[in-house]
Formats: structure tokens, C-alpha cells, sequence
């Protein structure tokens, strides 16, 4: 444990919220350490723990994907986890688990109301680095996190308009290609009533990808990038199963 009782009290206090039991294997240490911002301490903060819970976050949030919807594509599986590893909803996970009361972060950074969603996230992809760091296994995260990421994927499926085809193309080409998509947007004359104002072209690196219609220019991005997305995360497939 660490010398602090006060703080210790607190941190048992959240694991206890989480519906683990305190006298559970955790490394106290890292788990203080995951609840540490850096405008708090410039040496010892979560960034690195972040770094190995976004991992955490993306492996858990695929496990629970395929088993619970088995028969679904592989474009779909990339872009309902998108979403339920955004930090959006990460941020909502922690609000949910009042983790910013455990959250060890300077008043200048706390009045920063702007960087509150980075800020909960980042500390929720820290807390479960030290988590999974405590054992090298899901054991202590899977328990209680599986409930929340199983109904957030089941309402994504259920309103579509929620799936972020841009997200999920972003991350595609950045993994591949370490590149953002460009997207060429421009007014469809062809629609006299105008139900599809506008089209939208996405590019990456000069290479054509699809194109895509809609009311707004944002919908019409997000059109075009659910193309993209869907055609080459299926070439993809194809190329491994050969």
C-alpha cells in the first residue's frame, strides 16, 4: 500500500465502487499513479498507464463484440468499438464511477472544463492499465466493465446515425498508412428537391476511395467514409483468409 491512509482509503473506496474486493491482487502504487494527472506531477503521472489501458480498452471492447454478435462483419465490429472506445464515452464511464473524485489533478486543470473529456478518459484508460498491470489478466476489469461496454454497443447497433464510419476510417488509415483521410465536399445539382444536398468524395493520399450523399456536408462525409470504410476493411478479410 502506499504510505498516505487517507489516500489509500479513497482508492479502496473506488475499488469497492467498482465492485471488486479491496483485498483483490492490485498494485496499489500503479493504481495511485493511474489517478494522477500531469499537471499534478510531471514525472510521476498516468501517461504511461494510459498508453497500455487504450490497449486494455480496444481488446476487451473486441472480445465482448464477437462473442456477443458472432455473425456480424468485420466493418461493423471496427465501427461500434470506434465509438465505445471514444473518448466520449470513455468520459462517461468515468463519471459513472465518479472517478474524478479520486483524480489527483492541479485547480488551474480542474478549471479547465474544455479538457474534461480528454481529461476522465485519459484517466479511465489509466485506470485500467493498472488494473491489468496488477495481474496480466482481465480479471480485475472484466466484471464490472463488461455490462457497461455490452449495453453502449447494443444501443449503437440499435441507432445507426450513432456509428462513426469517420472514426473508424481515421483509425484505419492511421494504423495502416499513419495518414488522415481527405474529404472533398460540393454541392449536389443533380437533386432538385435536395434531399441530398451535398456529396462528398474521401481520399487518401491522391487514391480515390468512395463517395457519399446526404442533407449536410457532415452526413455526407460520414457517408462516404461508411464506403470506404466497409470496402477496404472487406479486402482486408478477404486478403487474410487466403
Amino acid at each position: 500500500m502506499i504510505e498516505d491512509s487517507r489516500r489509500n482509503r479513497k482508492l479502496k473506496q473506488l475499488i469497492r465502487k467498482l465492485g471488486l474486493d479491496d483485498r483483490a491482487p492490485i498494485n496499489w502504487s500503479m493504481l495511485d499513479l493511474a489517478l494522477t494527472h500531469p499537471s499534478a506531477s510531471q514525472d510521476a503521472n498516468y501517461q504511461q498507464l494510459e498508453f497500455v489501458g487504450d490497449s486494455v480498452v480496444r481488446l476487451l471492447a473486441s472480445q465482448i463484440l464477437l462473442e456477443t454478435y458472432p455473425d456480424a462483419s468485420v466493418g461493423e465490429f471496427a465501427a461500434i468499438r470506434s465509438i465505445l472506445v471514444s473518448d466520449r464515452v470513455l468520459a462517461e464511464f468515468a463519471e459513472f464511477y465518479s472517478l474524478e473524485l479520486y483524480l489527483i489533478v492541479s485547480h488551474s486543470a480542474a478549471a479547465d472544463f474544455a479538457g474534461r473529456t480528454s481529461r476522465l478518459a485519459d484517466a479511465f484508460e489509466a485506470l485500467l492499465g493498472a488494473l491489468y498491470l496488477s495481474n496480466q489478466t482481465m480479471s480485475l476489469i472484466r466484471p464490472w466493465l463488461e455490462l457497461p461496454l455490452k449495453k453502449q454497443a447494443a444501443k449503437i447497433r440499435q441507432d445507426p446515425a450513432l456509428e462513426n464510419y469517420k472514426d473508424a476510417l481515421q483509425e484505419w488509415t492511421q494504423g495502416k498508412y499513419k495518414t488522415l483521410p481527405e474529404y472533398r465536399v460540393k454541392e449536389n445539382t443533380n437533386d432538385a428537391i435536395e434531399q441530398e444536398r451535398f456529396i462528398a468524395e474521401v481520399w487518401l493520399q491522391d487514391r480515390y476511395l468512395a463517395a457519399g450523399k446526404g442533407r449536410s456536408k457532415k452526413l455526407a462525409e460520414q457517408a462516404a467514409a461508411k464506403t470506404a470504410f466497409l470496402a477496404v476493411t472487406e479486402v482486408e478479410t478477404v486478403s487474410e483468409e487466403k
